[in-house]
């Protein structure tokens, strides 16, 4: 079963049960969907509807802090309502720690060892944890062990 399907099958419960956030919010993802196939002119991948997902989820993560930074504390809730459901269709994140690990790899198998190969790195890491980790977090990472 594709993500479309679960999300269909996932939109009609949350009509059925009157779950409007829920509904709201599989709607965004379907409709976001629909975009991205008329923009790439064939049916979606998994890969390619986790990618519209995980760019969801940055854009709700944008919203929050500046939600925050704006003092909406109403729109931060709704929006941080949304995220967990978003997050739900993402494979299991993976932990700092786990992070921690595969860039330390990988930092080895490239011989990386100062700021200047952060480049080098991210290039071999990126494919392995995109969808498995947020690649801000990812960066983040990278550039303490690097600097460190």
């Amino acid at each position: 079963m594709t993500l479309e399907d679960t999300l269909q099958s996932q939109l009609r419960d949350a009509m059925r049960a009157g779950d409007a956030t829920r509904r709201d919010v599989i709607r965004q993802v379907l409709a976001t969907m629909r975009n991205e196939v008329i923009a790439v002119g064939h049916p979606l991948s998994d890969d390619e509807s986790l990618a519209v997902v995980t760019r969801l989820v940055n854009q709700h993560r944008d919203s929050i802090s500046e939600f925050n930074r704006g003092g909406r504390a109403d729109l931060v809730a709704k929006e941080q309502a949304e995220l967990e459901i978003l997050l739900t269709y993402l494979p299991t994140q993976l932990t700092r720690d786990e992070i921690v690990a595969a860039a330390s790899d990988v930092m080895q198998r490239v011989g990386a060892n100062s700021p200047k190969d952060q480049g080098k790195v991210m290039r071999e890491l990126s494919p392995q944890l995109r969808g498995k980790a947020d690649m801000r977090l990812v960066n983040e990472v990278v550039q303490e062990l690097l600097s460190s």
